[in-house]
Protein backbone atom coordinates (compact mmCIF):
# COMPACT_ATOMS: atom_id res chain seq x y z
CA UNK A 1 0.00 0.00 0.00
CA UNK A 2 2.48 2.67 0.76
CA UNK A 3 4.89 1.43 -2.33
CA UNK A 4 1.44 2.53 -4.16
CA UNK A 5 1.23 6.10 -2.49
CA UNK A 6 4.86 6.80 -2.99
CA UNK A 7 4.85 5.99 -6.90
CA UNK A 8 1.64 8.24 -6.94
CA UNK A 9 3.19 10.97 -5.63
CA UNK A 10 5.98 10.40 -7.64
CA UNK A 11 3.85 10.35 -10.35
CA UNK A 12 2.42 13.65 -9.28
CA UNK A 13 5.52 15.34 -8.47
CA UNK A 14 6.39 14.70 -12.17
CA UNK A 15 3.70 15.68 -13.72
CA UNK A 16 3.50 19.00 -11.83
CA UNK A 17 7.55 19.42 -13.32
CA UNK A 18 6.62 19.18 -16.70
CA UNK A 19 4.08 21.70 -16.27
CA UNK A 20 6.17 24.09 -15.30
CA UNK A 21 8.76 23.74 -17.20
CA UNK A 22 5.74 23.91 -20.68
CA UNK A 23 5.05 26.88 -19.36
CA UNK A 24 8.80 28.55 -18.73
CA UNK A 25 9.43 27.53 -22.41
CA UNK A 26 5.80 29.51 -23.57
CA UNK A 27 6.70 32.76 -21.95
CA UNK A 28 9.06 33.95 -24.71
CA UNK A 29 6.63 33.83 -26.94
CA UNK A 30 4.81 36.53 -24.95
CA UNK A 31 7.98 38.53 -24.08
CA UNK A 32 7.28 40.78 -26.99
CA UNK A 33 4.26 42.12 -26.06
CA UNK A 34 5.33 43.31 -23.13
CA UNK A 35 8.38 44.54 -23.85
CA UNK A 36 6.61 47.47 -26.60
CA UNK A 37 6.17 50.06 -23.53
CA UNK A 38 10.21 49.85 -22.83
CA UNK A 39 11.35 52.80 -24.69
CA UNK A 40 8.13 55.20 -23.60
CA UNK A 41 9.74 54.66 -19.94
CA UNK A 42 13.42 56.05 -21.52
CA UNK A 43 11.69 59.56 -23.43
CA UNK A 44 12.17 61.78 -20.37
CA UNK A 45 15.83 61.12 -19.62
CA UNK A 46 16.17 62.11 -23.68
CA UNK A 47 13.83 65.22 -23.00
CA UNK A 48 15.71 66.65 -19.99
CA UNK A 49 19.34 66.08 -21.93
CA UNK A 50 17.57 68.63 -24.48
CA UNK A 51 16.46 70.88 -22.07
CA UNK A 52 19.69 70.90 -20.49
CA UNK A 53 21.42 71.34 -23.49
CA UNK A 54 19.16 74.89 -24.61
CA UNK A 55 19.87 76.47 -21.41
CA UNK A 56 23.51 76.41 -21.62
CA UNK A 57 23.33 77.27 -25.28
CA UNK A 58 20.92 80.08 -23.90
CA UNK A 59 23.62 80.89 -20.95
CA UNK A 60 25.75 81.32 -23.85
CA UNK A 61 23.95 83.45 -26.02
CA UNK A 62 23.36 85.80 -22.80
CA UNK A 63 26.65 85.99 -22.50
CA UNK A 64 27.49 87.07 -26.01
CA UNK A 65 25.18 89.59 -25.88
CA UNK A 66 26.25 91.21 -23.06
CA UNK A 67 29.70 91.18 -24.10
CA UNK A 68 28.16 92.94 -27.83
CA UNK A 69 26.24 96.07 -25.12
CA UNK A 70 29.81 96.16 -23.53
CA UNK A 71 31.76 97.05 -26.64
CA UNK A 72 28.98 99.15 -28.36
CA UNK A 73 29.50 103.26 -29.14
CA UNK A 74 27.36 105.94 -29.02
CA UNK A 75 27.62 109.26 -30.63
CA UNK A 76 28.84 110.22 -26.90
CA UNK A 77 31.30 107.96 -26.83
CA UNK A 78 32.80 109.18 -30.06
CA UNK A 79 32.48 112.85 -29.05
CA UNK A 80 33.78 112.46 -25.96
CA UNK A 81 37.02 110.30 -27.80
CA UNK A 82 37.36 113.55 -30.28
CA UNK A 83 36.99 115.57 -27.35
CA UNK A 84 40.01 113.79 -25.44
CA UNK A 85 41.90 113.79 -28.93
CA UNK A 86 41.32 117.88 -29.75
CA UNK A 87 42.33 118.52 -26.33
CA UNK A 88 45.90 116.67 -27.36
CA UNK A 89 46.23 118.69 -30.87
CA UNK A 90 46.32 122.19 -28.85
CA UNK A 91 49.75 121.23 -27.38
CA UNK A 92 50.90 121.04 -30.46
CA UNK A 93 49.27 124.30 -31.37
CA UNK A 94 50.24 126.20 -29.26
CA UNK A 95 54.04 125.12 -29.79
CA UNK A 96 53.49 126.69 -33.37
CA UNK A 97 52.06 129.33 -32.17
CA UNK A 98 55.57 130.24 -30.36
CA UNK A 99 57.48 129.67 -33.63
CA UNK A 100 54.74 132.11 -35.19
CA UNK A 101 56.65 135.15 -33.09
CA UNK A 102 59.96 134.13 -34.30
CA UNK A 103 58.89 133.48 -38.22
CA UNK A 104 57.20 136.69 -38.40
CA UNK A 105 60.56 138.71 -36.91
CA UNK A 106 62.54 136.98 -39.52
CA UNK A 107 60.18 137.63 -42.75
CA UNK A 108 60.32 140.65 -41.39
CA UNK A 109 64.14 141.04 -41.16
CA UNK A 110 64.39 139.02 -44.62
CA UNK A 111 62.15 142.04 -45.79
CA UNK A 112 64.48 144.71 -45.15
CA UNK A 113 67.27 142.71 -46.24
CA UNK A 114 66.57 142.20 -49.67
CA UNK A 115 65.27 145.98 -50.01
CA UNK A 116 68.87 146.84 -48.61
CA UNK A 117 70.78 145.27 -51.35
CA UNK A 118 69.07 146.00 -54.06
CA UNK A 119 71.99 148.23 -55.44
CA UNK A 120 73.69 145.06 -55.56
CA UNK A 121 71.17 143.69 -57.93
CA UNK A 122 71.70 146.46 -59.81
CA UNK A 123 75.53 145.87 -59.94
CA UNK A 124 75.30 142.45 -61.18
CA UNK A 125 72.97 143.56 -63.97
CA UNK A 126 76.02 145.30 -65.17
CA UNK A 127 78.10 142.96 -64.50
CA UNK A 128 75.69 139.96 -66.02
CA UNK A 129 76.24 141.24 -69.25
CA UNK A 130 79.93 139.75 -69.25
CA UNK A 131 79.98 138.06 -66.27
CA UNK A 132 77.53 134.62 -66.50
CA UNK A 133 79.15 133.18 -63.39
CA UNK A 134 77.08 134.29 -60.85
CA UNK A 135 74.61 131.20 -59.14
CA UNK A 136 71.91 133.57 -58.17
CA UNK A 137 68.36 133.09 -59.76
CA UNK A 138 68.49 134.35 -63.10
CA UNK A 139 71.57 134.24 -62.93
CA UNK A 140 73.17 135.61 -66.70
CA UNK A 141 69.43 137.17 -67.25
CA UNK A 142 69.92 141.09 -66.55
CA UNK A 143 66.97 142.00 -67.40
CA UNK A 144 65.09 139.67 -64.35
CA UNK A 145 67.50 141.12 -61.52
CA UNK A 146 65.51 143.41 -60.50
CA UNK A 147 62.66 141.56 -60.88
CA UNK A 148 63.88 138.83 -58.24
CA UNK A 149 63.82 142.03 -55.86
CA UNK A 150 60.21 142.65 -56.55
CA UNK A 151 59.22 139.01 -56.61
CA UNK A 152 61.47 138.28 -53.12
CA UNK A 153 59.32 141.43 -51.85
CA UNK A 154 55.65 139.57 -52.95
CA UNK A 155 56.47 136.57 -51.59
CA UNK A 156 57.97 137.80 -47.75
CA UNK A 157 54.88 140.06 -48.39
CA UNK A 158 52.50 136.72 -48.38
CA UNK A 159 54.20 134.84 -45.47
CA UNK A 160 53.65 137.54 -43.51
CA UNK A 161 49.94 137.78 -43.99
CA UNK A 162 49.80 134.06 -43.74
CA UNK A 163 51.79 133.97 -40.03
CA UNK A 164 48.73 136.66 -39.05
CA UNK A 165 46.38 134.76 -40.02
CA UNK A 166 47.39 131.47 -38.70
CA UNK A 167 47.93 133.23 -34.98
CA UNK A 168 43.81 134.42 -35.26
CA UNK A 169 42.70 131.20 -36.61
CA UNK A 170 44.97 128.68 -34.13
CA UNK A 171 43.56 131.13 -31.42
CA UNK A 172 39.84 130.73 -32.40
CA UNK A 173 40.46 126.85 -32.33
CA UNK A 174 42.13 127.01 -28.62
CA UNK A 175 39.80 128.93 -27.36
CA UNK A 176 36.89 126.63 -28.81
CA UNK A 177 39.22 123.27 -27.78
CA UNK A 178 39.35 124.88 -24.10
CA UNK A 179 35.30 125.82 -23.93
CA UNK A 180 34.39 122.04 -24.57
CA UNK A 181 32.51 120.67 -21.34
CA UNK A 182 31.01 117.37 -21.48
CA UNK A 183 28.06 118.73 -18.86
CA UNK A 184 26.79 120.94 -21.68
CA UNK A 185 23.40 119.98 -23.34
CA UNK A 186 25.24 120.81 -26.56
CA UNK A 187 28.46 119.11 -25.83
CA UNK A 188 28.01 116.32 -28.97
CA UNK A 189 27.70 119.41 -31.33
CA UNK A 190 30.15 121.48 -30.51
CA UNK A 191 32.91 118.86 -30.79
CA UNK A 192 31.60 117.64 -34.00
CA UNK A 193 31.54 122.00 -34.99
CA UNK A 194 35.08 121.90 -33.84
CA UNK A 195 36.04 119.20 -35.32
CA UNK A 196 35.14 120.18 -38.83
CA UNK A 197 36.71 123.99 -37.92
CA UNK A 198 40.21 122.35 -37.11
CA UNK A 199 39.94 120.18 -40.92
CA UNK A 200 38.43 123.43 -43.09
CA UNK A 201 40.15 125.92 -41.27
CA UNK A 202 42.71 125.32 -38.68
CA UNK A 203 44.75 122.74 -41.21
CA UNK A 204 44.50 124.60 -44.10
CA UNK A 205 45.63 127.72 -42.43
CA UNK A 206 48.58 125.73 -41.08
CA UNK A 207 49.64 123.83 -44.45
CA UNK A 208 49.39 127.62 -45.95
CA UNK A 209 52.03 128.84 -43.17
CA UNK A 210 54.50 125.44 -43.93
CA UNK A 211 54.28 126.46 -47.88
CA UNK A 212 54.96 130.44 -47.36
CA UNK A 213 57.63 129.42 -44.84
CA UNK A 214 59.26 126.63 -47.65
CA UNK A 215 59.06 129.45 -49.99
CA UNK A 216 60.83 132.01 -47.75
CA UNK A 217 63.63 129.50 -46.89
CA UNK A 218 64.68 128.95 -50.34
CA UNK A 219 64.25 132.57 -50.85
CA UNK A 220 67.17 132.72 -47.92
CA UNK A 221 69.06 130.39 -50.00
CA UNK A 222 68.79 132.16 -52.83
CA UNK A 223 69.82 135.62 -51.08
CA UNK A 224 72.98 133.63 -49.87
CA UNK A 225 73.87 133.04 -52.59
CA UNK A 226 73.70 136.35 -54.30
CA UNK A 227 75.43 138.03 -51.66
CA UNK A 228 78.30 134.93 -51.56
CA UNK A 229 78.74 135.91 -55.48
CA UNK A 230 78.61 139.67 -55.05
CA UNK A 231 80.69 139.60 -52.10
CA UNK A 232 83.43 137.36 -54.23
CA UNK A 233 83.68 139.85 -57.31
CA UNK A 234 83.38 143.25 -55.24
CA UNK A 235 87.46 144.16 -54.73
CA UNK A 236 88.22 141.46 -57.89
CA UNK A 237 90.33 142.83 -60.35
CA UNK A 238 87.84 141.69 -63.25
CA UNK A 239 87.63 144.21 -65.70
CA UNK A 240 84.15 143.10 -66.90
CA UNK A 241 82.88 144.51 -62.90
CA UNK A 242 84.55 148.24 -63.61
CA UNK A 243 81.60 149.57 -64.67
CA UNK A 244 79.26 147.49 -62.16
CA UNK A 245 81.69 149.32 -59.31
CA UNK A 246 80.35 152.29 -60.08
CA UNK A 247 77.20 151.34 -58.12
CA UNK A 248 78.50 150.41 -54.86
CA UNK A 249 80.41 152.96 -52.54
CA UNK A 250 83.46 154.76 -53.31
CA UNK A 251 84.51 152.89 -50.33
CA UNK A 252 85.67 149.35 -51.25
CA UNK A 253 87.06 148.07 -48.53
CA UNK A 254 83.76 149.40 -46.29
CA UNK A 255 81.56 147.62 -49.18
CA UNK A 256 83.57 144.40 -48.58
CA UNK A 257 83.26 144.81 -44.75
CA UNK A 258 79.59 145.25 -45.63
CA UNK A 259 79.24 142.07 -47.45
CA UNK A 260 80.70 140.22 -45.39
CA UNK A 261 78.78 141.02 -42.48
CA UNK A 262 75.24 140.83 -43.92
CA UNK A 263 76.52 137.34 -45.63
CA UNK A 264 77.42 135.86 -42.24
CA UNK A 265 74.35 137.31 -40.74
CA UNK A 266 72.34 135.82 -43.04
CA UNK A 267 73.86 132.45 -43.39
CA UNK A 268 73.20 132.62 -38.97
CA UNK A 269 69.86 134.03 -39.29
CA UNK A 270 68.84 131.25 -42.17
CA UNK A 271 70.26 128.40 -39.73
CA UNK A 272 68.41 129.27 -37.24
CA UNK A 273 65.12 129.59 -39.12
CA UNK A 274 65.63 126.36 -40.95
CA UNK A 275 65.91 124.42 -37.91
CA UNK A 276 62.75 126.09 -36.42
CA UNK A 277 61.10 125.76 -39.37
CA UNK A 278 62.02 121.27 -39.57
CA UNK A 279 60.20 121.70 -36.07
CA UNK A 280 56.72 122.94 -37.48
CA UNK A 281 56.81 120.50 -40.35
CA UNK A 282 57.13 117.70 -37.89
CA UNK A 283 54.44 119.12 -35.92
CA UNK A 284 52.12 119.69 -39.41
CA UNK A 285 53.25 116.48 -40.46
CA UNK A 286 51.81 114.73 -36.77
CA UNK A 287 48.84 117.12 -37.07
CA UNK A 288 47.45 116.76 -40.16
CA UNK A 289 46.44 112.79 -40.48
CA UNK A 290 44.96 113.23 -36.80
CA UNK A 291 42.68 116.01 -37.81
CA UNK A 292 41.70 113.34 -40.94
CA UNK A 293 41.00 111.08 -37.69
CA UNK A 294 39.20 113.27 -36.26
CA UNK A 295 36.80 113.61 -39.36
CA UNK A 296 36.35 109.89 -39.65
CA UNK A 297 35.21 109.83 -36.63
CA UNK A 298 32.80 112.43 -35.86
CA UNK A 299 30.97 110.95 -39.95
CA UNK A 300 30.37 108.08 -37.99
CA UNK A 301 28.76 109.78 -34.59
CA UNK A 302 27.02 111.58 -37.21
CA UNK A 303 25.66 108.58 -38.97
CA UNK A 304 24.61 106.97 -35.50
CA UNK A 305 23.01 109.96 -34.12
CA UNK A 306 22.58 112.64 -37.00
CA UNK A 307 20.04 115.09 -35.45
CA UNK A 308 22.41 116.14 -33.24
CA UNK A 309 24.48 117.37 -36.33
CA UNK A 310 22.74 118.50 -39.42
CA UNK A 311 25.16 121.27 -40.72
Amino acid sequence: MQIRIVIAVSLLGASLITAQAGASEAVPATVPTTAIPAPVAAAPADQSATIAALTKENALLQEKLKAMESCSISSTDLAARNSKKLKEITADVRAQRQSMAEFESYVKWMSGHVASYSKYIQASSVAARFVRFFPIPYAGQASLFTKFVSDSAVSLGAASVSINKYLVTSQQFLSRADALDPNKPTYNQDVSDLVRFADQDLLKGMTEVQDRLTTTSQLSASSLSFLESVNHYVGSGDEALTKAKSFLKSDEKAEKSFLAESTTSLRNKAQVFNGKLQLFDATVKKTAPQIKALVAYDDLARSLDPKFAKK
